[in-house]
């Protein structure tokens, strides 16, 4: 029922996201620029370019905006504000004392109900973020394991990549829709029999053709979702040292395969924001996260080369 609910609020959500963005880019193609001197719809190319910036980007920054509200509708939360047990103290305390070491505002804390051990921080700016931990995270793991585990999280938002991501998301989204649209216009005039052109052909085109390059456009972001994940794993080993986030890892990779597998084969919405997400039923083009003994040889590296302890 939960996940029924979900789907209805994401639907609803995205039909708001695109009318909002249809009147924006209608108000400022049309009206705006011209009004400054910058009047795109004489070209046809730029024009389109200019929509596919405006779904590109705007779907994407809205998406970030809108990201921890997202975040908690996926899962039953509750705010840690007043932490009251143990475990709740040790959460509070670590994302308070990381957060004022690296000089961003405290992110809000969340606990949320779930067997796997997993964490994830999300938000639209490193000073209005959230950290989220699962009740399987904190029970399973050591008090420094937990620690290494909300540093790597604290990382991904004192290194800003939530908005590195927006904006990679962003620019493949507004690529994925100008090319798609501008080769399907050409096919659409090449298979036209009178001026008018052939939109079957240009929407089956255009349709293929968004398939296809948002699969090569989700291998370059799973590209930099891999790459940011090293660079919070690092960052963890420097704040709290490698040898805990080392163990957190190799538990939390542990305990999550000895889980029973989930009953449906659903992606997980969240993946590219968590700590550990699954390798099954994916290649390796397409992983959100680095392979965990990869994470672990790199933290080794490190510690070899005395950049860590």
């Amino acid at each position: 029922m939960r996940a029924l609910k979900g789907l209805f609020l994401l639907i609803i959500a995205n039909l708001a996201v695109f009318l909002t963005l249809a009147i924006t880019g209608n108000l400022l193609i049309h009206f705006v620029l011209p009004a400054i001197g910058i009047d795109l719809r004489g070209s046809i190319a730029t024009y389109d370019f200019a929509w596919a910036m405006v779904f590109g980007f705007g779907g994407a920054f809205i998406s970030l905006l809108f990201s921890k509200q997202f975040a908690r509708s996926m899962y039953p939360m509750q705010p840690v504000i007043e932490p009251k047990t143990e475990k709740e103290f040790l959460v509070y305390n670590t994302v308070k004392e990381l957060s004022a070491r690296v000089g961003i505002r405290m992110p809000e804390v969340w606990v949320y109900w779930a067997d796997e051990p997993n964490a994830f921080a999300t938000g639209p700016s490193r000073n209005n973020a959230m950290v989220a931990v699962s009740s399987g995270l904190v029970e399973n793991l050591s008090d420094d394991e937990v620690r290494a585990v909300l540093a790597h999280e604290i990382g991904h938002i004192a290194n800003g990549d939530m908005v590195a991501t927006t904006l990679l998301q962003g620019l493949m989204n507004t690529f994925v829709y100008f090319l798609s649209t501008f080769i399907a216009r050409i096919a659409a005039s090449a298979t036209s029999r009178d001026e008018e052109p052939n939109w079957l052909v240009y929407f089956l085109v255009q349709t293929v053709l968004q398939i296809l390059f948002s699969v090569l456009a989700t291998i370059v972001v799973m590209w930099h979702s891999r790459r940011r994940e090293f660079a919070a794993d690092r960052f963890a080993a420097e704040m709290v040292g490698a040898e805990p986030m080392i163990r957190a890892l190799a538990k939390i990779d542990a305990i999550a395969r000895a889980l029973p597998a989930p009953e449906a084969a659903e992606p997980d919405a969240l993946a590219t924001l968590k700590i550990h997400a699954s390798e099954s039923r994916i290649a390796r083009l397409f992983m959100s996260h680095p392979p965990i003994e990869e994470r672990i040889a790199a933290l080794r590296a490190l510690q070899a080369q005395g950049r860590v302890r």
